[in-house]
């Protein structure tokens, strides 16, 4: 296929790599973007493999959390300005849409939001009418039952997280260190951009890809089977450092990792923490 000079271009942002190398990686791969960055990577070309997200639209992201910190639920919405976005109607609007969600619980569906009938849209409905603006719905998270919901908005209200700890339940729950600790969590998902709560989330087509590109990077370097296998096994760790959250390094404190962190909490609190899950939405990202 035809590469144009915007595939290119937003290749050479995904990966950081020059122009020229860019287009050549393009047209090995078809215009197959995935397997050009695989390329590039190979190459030693890609400075990272991880791609930014693309801003879409304006917006804020609203947020709800029960008194008990049980329940937590992050909704994006959309508008065309941002002064829009700012004035209180909306603010309010937002605010209302995601305790929309919180009441409805399992029933908050991407078809229950997306209902024309149905609460949220109605709520949209009435804002589009008031403000003047087309506005929408985009991604929601809602965490209930599992255990204590931490939630931290960022950036004005263009970045919301969500973080869920297991074994926080009764007394552990309103330990101090265990509140501080989700906070501090919430905090490092919104820095840190993890994309897996565990090791074991991480698919194996995944890992498999990895070290397929550990490897292609010392072809021809002439090292031994065993060697290399310990290579890779290194660049695999540190792989796991950059989109595992507890393998990640704490935000406040680079030479402490964020399992560190969860284990000092635990055995503070006298209990058996984990996070369960998390939830990291900012207005107009995609994956």
């Amino acid at each position: 296929m035809a590469i144009t000079a915007d595939m290119v271009k937003n290749l050479r942002e995904k990966t950081g790599a020059g122009m020229m190398e860019c287009k050549v990686a393009l047209t090995e791969a078809n215009g197959d973007v995935e397997q050009a960055i695989d390329l590039l990577r190979k190459r030693g070309l890609a400075h990272a493999a991880k791609k930014a997200g693309r801003a879409t639209g304006e917006g804020l992201i609203g947020s709800y959390l029960s008194e008990d910190h049980g329940t937590g639920v992050l909704v994006e919405v959309f508008c065309e300005s941002d002064f829009v976005a700012r004035t209180p109607d909306f603010q309010a609007l937002i605010t209302a849409i995601a305790a929309d969600i919180a009441r409805a619980g399992e029933a908050a569906t991407p078809e229950w939001v997306a209902d024309p009938a149905g609460p949220v849209q109605q709520r949209v409905a009435g804002g589009i009418a008031k403000m003047g603006e087309n506005m929408g719905v985009g991604r929601f998270a809602r965490f209930s039952g599992r255990g204590l919901v931490g939630l931290y908005i960022h950036l004005g209200g263009k970045l919301g997280v969500l973080v869920e700890l297991d074994g926080t339940t009764g007394a552990a729950a309103q330990h101090d260190a265990v509140q501080t600790l989700v906070k501090e969590l919430a905090m490092q998902v919104a820095a840190a951009s993890p994309q897996y709560a565990r090791r074991d989330e991480v698919p194996a087509a995944v890992l498999e890809r990895e070290k397929g590109i550990y490897r292609a990077q010392m072809e021809g370097q002439n090292k031994p089977a065993p060697v290399i296998d310990k290579i890779v096994e290194g660049k695999l760790g540190a792989f796991y450092q950059q989109v595992v959250l507890p393998d990640q390094a704490s935000i406040r404190d680079p030479k402490t990792s964020v399992a560190h962190m969860i284990a000092a909490a635990a055995k503070e609190a006298g209990a058996t923490l984990a996070v369960s899950r998390f939830a990291r939405i900012k207005v107009g990202e995609t994956a």
